[in-house]
């Protein structure tokens, strides 16, 4: 077990690394480019960034005191959301903090310009050396650090909007909504990084003394100041200097500061606006560190980055590889541009925060017990989720295709070293796997339990032997005992094209006569209704699906081709059917066809296997009919990694344990340990069982494409196999599909 962090952090310096994080670029450098966007409505644009602040504030505070880990929110999307989602967003997040830092400590040196003749970036670098040597003493000695900064900038800051008050000319606000709705969300998705640093003290959740009281506290008291901060600065800058000398500027406050107030107040607001970007680059290189010394005691980084120094009782070598990009970044990148496209970023981390905590609460997740819960749950989390959302169409195309480089670089981080490292999943996708089983329960318990009028269909021809007929009937009739409904034999005769279908219907053979007298006894030895006819026609397949269509049949059991499934796109006559058929289709086995005698006995196992996914209601419905009928048990088979957690596993168990409640036979759950080669493994798993019932899972373009695996699984099973093709049932979208094979 690795070294724990000392908690010494108390409220204020919870609350000064808050604000510290907060109060920097944000207000010191882009009002003025924000201004250009919204007009003087950039007043407003502060104001709703930080109200849609508020839900991930909120989030994290509830995160934080059920989970005051260091790390902040990468350790609670990687719970909620899993690992790969962790690895984005802490990968992503250290990254744009990284950005941000280097950004405070350039954007800092243009107001010590404005009084001294000094060189921007080697000011920047030895800014960024003296803040790291800080952070490497110790999380104590950065906090009281804060203070400090905090005190100064804040009594700096109060004394800037009291003494430029008095010189705000009205005028200047004038034409105030100009620039429209659009450009005040432009404006505030581009500030909304002014705020980002409000939930930075997350991330040292470990080191904070009675986090349970002080993370939500310290939170939210410094976003509701900082807003109110915000909002009184920016309303002073506008107020005083001119927009056309105002526009684009990057040393605003000072602009203001040499209007409203005389030398010494110039001197003041370039010494807070010095302290405070300072201020910014510090938190920043406090908090981002935590990041990968987070992510490394989880496995998602190298085991190095999650040592703590036996001397300095801090992250060490997390704390240098963070001080070494953000010093690359002053040195040789043009900080502003990425920072702006990282602030999408930022943004879309926030939104994951949000749904994090819809995950954790509704996954009823063992042990997750915080001391402060978010109000107004979940409208405040969607609130913030969809205003996220709406500010990132915001921002241009081009912060938006940087937040997309990130996320994929982060993707292939994942995908190169932390997988098959961790057996670990999201509690979100717990969550919507049971959410999942229980909607497909719930249509399983209504499809099994409708007994309306139901007719099930065994199309056969002139070839069929009376052993296939009685084998489809045996099947279709087990079907419908446990319904009110009849079975419809039909003999499908097909001639020549240039024999008129008349002439043809007319003449009876003695084939004919055989099978009306073969189907009259085959139907005295099932206790259902069955009716049987004779249909010609030049083409079978077409015939059997428009008689289907026409009589309203609801099931087609007929005999599976035991010929190879093809691809591209020539389909034999048996897929074609499958393809187009207006209800469900059985498909039945040639084992089960071709035995001299098949029925389902009280000791026989019939088997409902599936690669992916949950079990479709119609193939339990069909399981549970023909095991019904001969007192059977169904055994189900489902692969589940050798890696599984123990949390997907009593998951399935339970989603298996729910099935059974609505089947009238005895139900075994059976987990399938696969590795390489899951359909191997289930193939060898069908050799103890009688009967296999496998479902479909894809159409006509997935054939196309390839081979589905239902159809392998039906292929390979060491066992007699019938195959489930639902079309008239109830069956989810693509979406939906795509959904449940990813939740389970």
């Amino acid at each position: 077990m690795g070294k724990e962090l000392e908690r010494d952090l108390g409220l204020f310096a919870v609350i000064a690394i808050s604000i510290g994080a907060m109060i920097g670029s944000g207000i010191f450098i882009l009002p003025a480019l924000a201004l250009e966007i919204a007009g003087p409505a950039v007043i407003l644009a502060y104001l709703v960034a930080g109200v849609l602040v508020l839900p991930a504030a909120l989030s994290k505070a509830e995160m934080a005191t059920a989970m005051p880990e260091a790390g902040g929110t990468y350790i609670y999307i990687e719970r909620g959301m899993g690992p790969l989602l962790g690895t984005i967003a802490g990968l992503g997040t250290w990254f744009s903090l990284s950005f941000k830092g280097a950004l405070a400590l350039v954007g800092g040196v243009p107001y010590l310009v404005v009084l001294l003749d000094l060189p921007v970036t080697p000011v920047a670098l030895g800014l960024a050396v003296l803040l790291i040597g800080v952070n490497l003493l110790g999380a104590k000695q950065t906090g009281r650090l804060q203070v400090g900064i905090v005190v100064v900038m804040l009594a700096a800051l109060v004394y800037f909007v009291a003494g430029g008050t008095g010189s705000i000319q009205p005028a200047q606000y004038e034409g105030f909504f100009d620039k429209g709705a659009g450009g005040v969300l432009a404006a505030t998705g581009l500030v909304f990084v002014s705020y980002a640093g409000v939930t930075k003290i997350a991330s040292v959740a470990e080191e904070i003394e009675d986090p349970g009281r002080n993370i939500p506290l310290g939170i939210l008291g410094s976003l509701g100041f900082t807003t109110i901060l915000y909002v009184l600065i920016v309303s002073v800058v506008v107020g005083i200097v001119p927009g056309s000398e105002l526009s684009g500027s990057l040393t605003p406050m000072a602009d203001a500061a040499q209007v409203a107030l005389d030398s010494t107040g110039v001197i003041v607001v370039v010494v807070a606006a010095v302290l405070a970007l300072v201020s910014t680059a510090n938190a920043g290189l406090l908090s981002s560190s935590r990041y990968p010394f987070a992510m490394s005691r989880d496995g998602l980084m190298p085991d190095s980055l999650g040592t703590v120094s036996d001397r300095t009782n801090t992250p060490s070598l997390a704390i240098s590889l963070t001080g070494a990009v953000m010093l690359v970044l002053i040195a040789f990148v043009p900080v502003l541009e990425i920072a702006k496209l990282a602030s999408a970023f930022q943004i879309l981390v926030f939104v994951l925060v949000n749904v994090a905590l819809v995950a954790f609460r509704e996954g009823d997740v063992e042990g997750y017990d915080p001391e402060f819960r978010s109000p107004l749950y979940p409208w405040t989390q969607a609130f913030g989720a969809v205003g996220g959302l709406v500010l990132l169409t915001q921002m241009g195309t081009i912060p938006i295709l940087g937040a997309v480089v990130i996320t994929l670089g982060s993707v292939a981080w994942y995908y190169t070293y932390v997988r098959g490292r961790i057996d670990r999943e999201g509690v979100a996708r717990d969550v919507v796997r049971r959410s999942v089983g229980r909607r497909v329960v719930e249509q399983t318990r209504s499809t099994v339990d409708d007994s309306d009028d139901y007719e099930v269909l065994v199309p056969i021809t002139e070839g069929t032997s009376e052993r296939r007929e009685s084998a489809l009937l045996g099947i279709a009739a087990g079907l419908v005992g446990q319904r009110d409904g009849r079975v419809r034999v039909v003999q499908f005769d097909e001639v020549p094209d240039q024999t008129p279908l008349e002439r043809a219907s007319a003449e009876q053979s003695p084939a004919d006569v055989a099978f009306e007298e073969r189907t009259d006894r085959l139907a005295a030895d099932v206790d259902v209704p069955v009716e049987y006819g004779e249909i010609v026609s030049h083409d079978t397949r077409h015939a059997i699906v428009n008689f289907a269509d026409h009589h309203g049949s609801d099931l087609i059991v007929l005999e599976r081709d035991a010929t190879p499934l093809r691809f591209g796109l020539v389909r034999n006559d048996f897929e074609w059917i499958i393809d187009h058929a207006p209800c469900d289709v059985v498909a039945v086995g040639e084992d089960v066809v071709g035995a001299d005698e098949y029925d389902v006995e009280a000791d026989h196992v019939l088997a409902l296997v599936t690669d992916r996914g949950p079990y479709d209601p119609l193939k339990v419905e069909i399981a549970d009919a023909l095991a019904s009928e001969g007192d059977a048990t169904i055994q189900l088979l489902y692969p589940v990694s050798p890696d599984a957690s123990t949390q997907r596993r009593e998951t399935i168990r339970e989603y298996h344990d729910e099935l059974a409640s609505v089947c009238s036979v005895p139900v075994e759950s059976v987990l399938v340990e696969s590795d390489s080669d899951r359909f191997e493994e289930l193939s060898d798993a069908t050799g103890a069982v009688d009967l296999v019932i496998v479902g479909d899972d894809g159409g006509r373009v997935r054939r196309t494409l390839w081979r589905r695996s239902q159809d392998r699984l039906a292929a390979d099973a060491q066992a007699a196999t019938i195959q489930v093709h639902p079309h008239g049932s109830e069956r989810p979208g693509l979406l939906g599909r795509i959904v449940e094979r990813l939740a389970f």
